[in-house]
C-alpha cells in the first residue's frame, strides 16, 4: 500500500491553473475541464468562423493569474507550464531552422491558429519548418537578389532543402524503397549516426527528418553541436524530453552535430536515454564512427554512410539555386547574348552565368555542396560589387564567367584530412599501389596526399617501411634509396622534396618484391606468443663466459668458433625444443 502511494506521488503533476496534483495520464483531460470551468464566458473562448469546436488561447491569461498583473502588460510566454520553462541561456541549444528564411513567423505569434495549446517557440518549433497562413515553406524559396548580394548569410544555409524531393545525391540511403525511406514514411525514426565527408548533406537530412516528424506532430527537434555544447546542456534537453514524453506523448529528436567531438565519457550520457527511447539520437560525424564513437552507443544506433556528392548531384543542387535566385544560364559566349528589351522596372538586376562556370563549380568543389553554393554566391557578389551601377530606369546586368569561379576557388577543393579517415585511406592506397607495381596509381595517391597538405616526412617514413616489408631482399638497394629520400626531405622540405618522394615511389613500384623476411619474422612472433609454459633457455654453448664462475658452470663450453674452421661447422643454434624449425616455411598451426 505504501509503495502505491509513493509511486502515485512520484508520477503526479501539478495543474498550473488550480495547483492540484494529478497523474500524468489525467493532467491533459483535467486542463481542458479546469480552464473551461474557471473562465467560462470570458474572452478566452473564441469560436471558429466555420462554427466548429471552440479553441482556447490561454497562455496570456494563465500568466496574468500566476503573476497577478494586467493582461495587456503580462507576457504571453510566461504563462506556459513551469516545467517547460528554461533558462534563456539555454535557448542557443535549440536552433530553429526557420531562421534561414526571414519571412517565417515566430512559432508563438498570433498567425498560428487552431492550436489547442501554445508552447514556447524553443520547444514547439525548434529545428522544424511549420506551415503558416499563406506561406508554403516547403517550396523552394525565391530569394531577392539584391538582398542576397548584400547579406552575410551563406547561400548554403538559405537554400537548405526541406523535403526529400529537394535532397540530391544520396539515393542509396534515402532513395525509393530504401529502409530509411520506409521508416520515414511510417514515422518510425530510429537512432542512427550519419557518417560522411563535409558538405554531403548530413545536417540537411537531419532537418528533413525533423520536418517530416513535425508535420505529423509526433516529435520535436532539438539541435546541439558537440563543438560548443556541454554535458549540462545535454542533460537539460533530456530532462525536457522526459517532460514532453510524459505530458504530451511527444518524442524528441536530438541531433548532435560533430558528435565525435564528445569524448567517450560524454557520449555515455546518451546511453540510458537512447536505450529506453526518451530521445531519438541522430549524430553526424566526418570521422570513422568505429574509432570516434563509443562502441556501446554504436550498438544502439544504426550507421548510415553518406557518399561524396557526384558531379551530377552537384549540377542538380546548383540548378535549384539558380532557379531560386532567378539567375539565367548562358549556353554560349557573352558575345552571343541578346539582352532583354524589358527594362521598364527601374534599378532591376539581371544576373547571367555561363554553363562552363557552373560545370567548373560542380567539378572543383569535390562533392561538397556547401563549398559549391557558397562559391557561386561569392562569384555573384564579387561581380555585383565590381559592376558600375546603370542610370536610373535601366537594368543592371551581371555575367559570371568561368574565370570568376576559378578566381574564387583558387584551386581544386581537395578533400583530405591529415588526422582523419581520408589520411589513412590515402596512405593505404599508396602502399597497395606500390605493392601492385602500379607506378601511375602510386604517383596519384602521393599527389593527393602532398597537395592536400600531408607532412612529407610521414610519407617518407612509410616508404622506408615499405622498402623493407615489401621489397626486402629482392632489391637490396631499395632500403638505402628510401632512407636517402627521408633524409633529403628532412633537409629541404616542401615543395622541393616532392620530386624526391616521387622518385622513391616510382623506384619502389618498379622494384622486385619479396616478403620472405617480413613473413619469417611474423612467424617468429607467432611462435613466441603461442609457446606454452616458460620460454626455453639459451643453450650453454651459445652463452658468453667473461668470468671464471661462468666457465665453471659450463657457459661457452664446446662452442665452435666458425672462422677457425675451413669447412662448415655442424652446430645447433636454437633451443632443443625448436631444433629443425624453418621460420620461412613454418606456419603457426604447426606449433
Amino acid at each position: 500500500m505504501a509503495s502505491d502511494v509513493t509511486e502515485k506521488a512520484t508520477n503526479s503533476v501539478q495543474c498550473p491553473v488550480c495547483d492540484e496534483d494529478f497523474t500524468s495520464d489525467d493532467i491533459n483531460g483535467h486542463l481542458d475541464v479546469c480552464l473551461l470551468k474557471s473562465d467560462s464566458g470570458n474572452s478566452r473562448l473564441c469560436q471558429e468562423s466555420d462554427g466548429g469546436p471552440s479553441k482556447k488561447k490561454f497562455c496570456s491569461e494563465v500568466a496574468q493569474k500566476r503573476s497577478g498583473g494586467d493582461p495587456e502588460t503580462s507576457s504571453s510566454s510566461s504563462g506556459v507550464f513551469s516545467m517547460f520553462h528554461q533558462d534563456k541561456s539555454k535557448n542557443s541549444a535549440q536552433i530553429d531552422s526557420n531562421s534561414a528564411f526571414p519571412n517565417t513567423q515566430p512559432c508563438g505569434s498570433a498567425i498560428n491558429k487552431g492550436l489547442k495549446r501554445t508552447f514556447p517557440s524553443g520547444l514547439e518549433c525548434s529545428g522544424a519548418r511549420i506551415k503558416n497562413e499563406g506561406v508554403n515553406l516547403n517550396a523552394t524559396p525565391t530569394l531577392c537578389l539584391r538582398t542576397l548580394l548584400t547579406s552575410n548569410k551563406p547561400l548554403a544555409q538559405l537554400l537548405r532543402p526541406t523535403t526529400l524531393e529537394e535532397y540530391f545525391g544520396q539515393s542509396k540511403v534515402v532513395g525509393e524503397k530504401t529502409l530509411l525511406r520506409s521508416l520515414l514514411d511510417c514515422q518510425e525514426i530510429p537512432s542512427f549516426i550519419l557518417w560522411g565527408p563535409p558538405g554531403c548533406g548530413k545536417t540537411t537530412l537531419a532537418h528533413i527528418i525533423a520536418s517530416n516528424s513535425k508535420k505529423k506532430g509526433t516529435a520535436r527537434f532539438v539541435m546541439l553541436s558537440a563543438t560548443s555544447a556541454s554535458v549540462a546542456e545535454v542533460r537539460e534537453v533530456i530532462k525536457q524530453a522526459q517532460n514532453e514524453l510524459r505530458l504530451c506523448k511527444r518524442r524528441t529528436i536530438l541531433f548532435i552535430d560533430e558528435i565525435h567531438r564528445f569524448n567517450k565519457s560524454q557520449q555515455d550520457t546518451f546511453l540510458p536515454h537512447v536505450e529506453c527511447g526518451t530521445v531519438t539520437l541522430i549524430g553526424a560525424t566526418t570521422e570513422n564512427p568505429s574509432f570516434q564513437v563509443n562502441s556501446a552507443l554504436l550498438s544502439r544506433c544504426r550507421v548510415l554512410v553518406l557518399e561524396k556528392l557526384s558531379v551530377e548531384a552537384m549540377g542538380s543542387i546548383l540548378d535549384r539555386a539558380l532557379t531560386a535566385m532567378g539567375i539565367t544560364v548562358l549556353a554560349g559566349n557573352q558575345a552571343d547574348l541578346k539582352w532583354s528589351d524589358n527594362r521598364g522596372d527601374g534599378n532591376e538586376l539581371k544576373v547571367y552565368i555561363e554553363q562552363k562556370a557552373l560545370d567548373t563549380i560542380a567539378y572543383l568543389c569535390d562533392g561538397d555542396a556547401r563549398t559549391g553554393l557558397n562559391s557561386l554566391q561569392l562569384a555573384v557578389q564579387a561581380q555585383f560589387n565590381l559592376t558600375q551601377p546603370r542610370p536610373e530606369g535601366s537594368t543592371q546586368e551581371i555575367v559570371v564567367k568561368e574565370e570568376h569561379i576559378k578566381e574564387g576557388l583558387q584551386r581544386s577543393h581537395i578533400l583530405y584530412d591529415r588526422a582523419g579517415e581520408e589520411h589513412f585511406n590515402c596512405i593505404s592506397a599508396l602502399h597497395k599501389s606500390m605493392r601492385g607495381s602500379d607506378q601511375n596509381a602510386a604517383l596519384y595517391w602521393l599527389g593527393r596526399m602532398l597537395e592536400g597538405g600531408e607532412d612529407p616526412l610521414y610519407v617518407a617514413r612509410r616508404l622506408v617501411r615499405f622498402a623493407s616489408e615489401d621489397v626486402g631482399i629482392a632489391d637490396t638497394l631499395a632500403l638505402p634509396q628510401a632512407v636517402s629520400a627521408f633524409q633529403a626531405c628532412h633537409l629541404i622540405g616542401m615543395p622541393e622534396c616532392e620530386v624526391i618522394l616521387a622518385q622513391c615511389v616510382v623506384y619502389l613500384s618498379r622494384a622486385a618484391k619479396s616478403v620472405e623476411v617480413y613473413n619469417a619474422y611474423k612467424n617468429v612472433k607467432a611462435c613466441l606468443r603461442s609457446h606454452k609454459g616458460p620460454l626455453p633457455p639459451v643453450p650453454l654453448h651459445l652463452r658468453n663466459a667473461p668470468t671464471r664462475l661462468m666457465k665453471q658452470l659450463g657457459y661457452a663450453k664446446d662452442y665452435k668458433y666458425n672462422p677457425a674452421f675451413s669447412t662448415p661447422v655442424e652446430q645447433e643454434y636454437l633451443p632443443e625444443e625448436l631444433q629443425g624449425i624453418d621460420f620461412f616455411t613454418w606456419t603457426p598451426s604447426e606449433a
